[in-house]
């Protein structure tokens, strides 16, 4: 009965203007994969357990990252996400891995994407790119970053419909997500890291009337459809909780899964909204 009625809850919050895209993607996802996809796949069982016991920074793009000393991440294995080679110290820590979750097309177009990658290409190092398969038709039309490893995650269900603590198979399908940060959870505990640790991811808007990043953005200003120029949202509070609930069932069941698996997940983001995860200063990782 209770899952009856999560796939219900489900299905009517896809009637919100966050859940019609999502709705569109589950849909187009349905098609067969693609050989470039479906490859990449594959290949993605070389990474299960890659980092077998060591640990990680994911980096997002809040505000709260402004207060830090990113350069203090030189050295660690760091995973940053969308606009995330913009931090003011990038070229000082240089990203191992780089995420980017489904794009929601409409002010954003395809040429926009193709710029944007070429931009992010252009910054990356040695990064490598896990990006979602929806993105794989125009990385292969366009001949996009060339010579880097891109690799693609097929997000596709829901975590709403997803009962099992087993860390989450990259090299199948798997859940789609509200936030990248989420994204990147479920690669972080698939290459093997048993320490994570969380910076910058804010999620704090709900509570806030503006919505900002770290940095100033290049390609994708004015491109994001739910916040206006002056960075209100565009969206109303009903809206925001709907998918503010949906975000934090996400990282329930990853705090779930980290919690079966003997992963520890910690937030170390300055303030932010965020209280899945147990809480510790950034600065007390380089005290020890």
């Amino acid at each position: 009965m209770a899952a009856a009625l999560r796939k219900i809850l489900t299905f009517g919050s896809m009637l919100l203007p966050y859940g019609v895209h999502e709705l569109k993607r589950r849909l187009k996802n349905r098609h067969k994969l693609s050989a470039d996809v479906a490859r990449s796949l594959a290949e993605n069982r070389q990474l299960a357990g890659l980092h077998a016991g060591q640990r990680c920074f994911i980096l997002g793009n809040g505000p709260s990252v402004k207060g830090l000393d990113l350069s203090r991440l030189q050295g660690e294995t760091v995973i940053t996400v969308s606009n995330g080679y913009l931090h003011s110290d990038f070229d000082k820590f240089q990203s191992r891995y780089h995420c980017v979750p489904q794009i929601t097309y409409g002010l954003m177009t395809p040429e926009d994407v193709v710029h944007w990658f070429d931009e992010m290409h252009s910054h990356l190092g040695g990064a490598e790119l896990f990006l979602s398969s929806t993105e794989a038709e125009l990385v292969r039309k366009h001949n996009l970053f060339s010579g880097r490893t891109v690799r693609y995650l097929v997000l596709g269900e829901s975590f709403d419909e997803r009962a099992s603590v087993e860390i989450v198979d990259i090299s199948k399908p798997v859940p789609g997500v509200e936030s990248v940060p989420v994204m990147t959870l479920m690669i972080a505990m698939y290459l093997g890291f048993k320490e994570i640790i969380l910076l910058g991811i804010d999620h704090d808007r709900f509570l806030s009337t503006s919505y900002g990043y770290a940095f100033d953005l290049k390609v994708q200003k004015g491109k994001d459809f739910t916040v206006n120029a002056d960075g209100t949202p565009t969206t109303t509070r009903h809206d925001d909780f709907q998918r503010a609930a949906r975000l934090w069932r996400q990282y329930r069941a990853l705090a779930n899964i980290a919690r079966a698996n003997d992963i520890r997940i910690v937030n170390s983001t300055p303030g932010g909204a965020l209280d899945e995860f147990e809480r510790r200063p950034f600065q007390a990782w380089f005290e020890e």
